[in-house]
């Protein structure tokens, strides 16, 4: 994607449905279908609740900068992104 920055939706759902809920919301990222296990993944990286969604963020070393359970505002992802384009 531009300036660097890649976005990846993780779904832990049946693909048909998941198929069905991206042509709707008009999704144009790639998104992976994954099982339960990714939710003990997510609690690795702080989502203690299993909270979905859950957001990550990885710098260009691949390092988790930021993450956040719950609805994340185009704003508040801003304010995480931009500083990691410079």
């Amino acid at each position: 994607m531009s300036n660097g920055v890649e976005l990846v939706g993780i779904a832990i759902d049946d693909v048909d449905k998941v198929k069905a809920y991206a042509m709707e919301m008009r999704i144009d990222y790639g998104l992976l279908i994954a099982g339960a296990e990714t939710l003990a993944m997510s609690k690795d990286l702080g989502n203690e609740g299993g909270v979905l969604p859950f957001t990550v963020v990885l710098d260009r070393t691949r390092r988790v900068v930021y993450t956040h359970a719950g609805a994340l505002t185009e704003a508040a992802l801003d304010a995480v992104l931009l500083p990691l384009l410079q």
